[in-house]
């Protein structure tokens, strides 16, 4: 199975009377989100369904990304809330196996302790910013797995960008 590890865009900043969970993108969260859709859709690399965490700044960019990449909504999963432990997402995981190509929106440092799971890694070699997305090799419910590439925005811009003038025209 692929796995896509998508992180949630910009957020409000913490200590919101309404508390973490309910944190909601801003401006330019919404735009990291459209941008990984667009990125993915013009690479050839959608998933084949996306699961998300909960929390509300994971849920819009989930939802902005299956917009703009046009695909279904998300499917909201518990387990990807912030919090969640590599050995738990991989029993998770099982469920989706018959996916070829799976994306997970979620959470730092979560995804990073995913990857050095998987990886044999040593805990926080691998960041992954707000906006980027990752793409492991993993065969669940094994630990082993590859770390494919790690894209950030600013990778992700210029080939959205040109796109964009391509479809102006």
């Amino acid at each position: 199975m692929e796995l896509l590890l998508l992180r949630h865009g910009k957020a409000e900043a913490h200590g919101l009377p309404a508390g973490d969970a309910e944190r909601a993108l801003v401006g330019k969260g919404i735009d990291q989100s459209r941008r990984v859709g667009e990125y993915l859709r013009l690479a050839g690399l959608l998933p084949e369904i996306v699961l998300t965490s909960p929390m509300a700044r994971a849920k819009q960019t989930a939802e902005h990304f299956c917009k703009a990449a046009q695909l279904p909504g998300p499917v909201i999963q518990s387990w990807l809330a912030f919090g969640m432990h590599p050995d738990a997402a991989l029993r998770e995981l099982s469920a989706f196996f018959e996916f070829n190509r799976v994306c997970i929106v979620g959470h730092e440092p979560d995804f990073s302790s995913l990857i050095a799971w998987v990886t044999n890694g040593e805990g926080g070699a691998v960041e992954i910013r707000k906006g980027a997305i990752a793409l492991l090799e993993i065969k669940p419910p094994s630990r082993s797995g590859i770390l494919r590439f790690v894209i950030p925005q600013r990778m992700m811009q210029p080939l959205t960008d040109r796109a964009d003038r391509l479809t102006d025209d």
